[in-house]
């Protein structure tokens, strides 16, 4: 053992790499939709939304920073949202309205059982 083991000795002679297939042709969406027709394959997108669901945002800078979650019935949140409607204020607004006036109609019912 005369010599050094050569650690390139493989890299000497060229390896063989595959060569990469070329890429299909994309079909034509116009082709697609059309053996879709052919074969009634309903499309697939998404049915669109009225515009009567869709609700108007609100938007307020009340200086409110507080979150309240709560479940409530449909009707209730439809009741609700009309309210606001009608009266033109913000949502918190309305719930502290109908706090007070729960407040008021609790003291005269307290002062009446006295």
């Amino acid at each position: 053992m005369s010599g050094r083991v050569d650690p390139f000795a493989i890299l000497k002679e060229p390896t063989a790499f595959p060569t990469k297939p070329k890429p299909e042709k994309r079909v034509e969406e116009a082709a697609v939709a059309e053996v879709a027709r052919e074969n009634n394959f309903p499309s697939r997108q998404p049915p669109k939304r009225d515009a009567e669901q869709k609700r108007q945002q609100r938007r307020y800078r009340t200086g409110r920073n507080q979150h309240l979650g709560i479940k409530v019935t449909e009707e209730t949140k439809e009741k609700f949202y009309k309210a606001v409607d009608a009266r033109g204020v913000p949502q918190g607004e309305l719930l502290r309205l109908a706090l007070d006036a729960l407040e008021r109609e609790g003291a005269s019912s307290r002062s009446r059982s006295n």
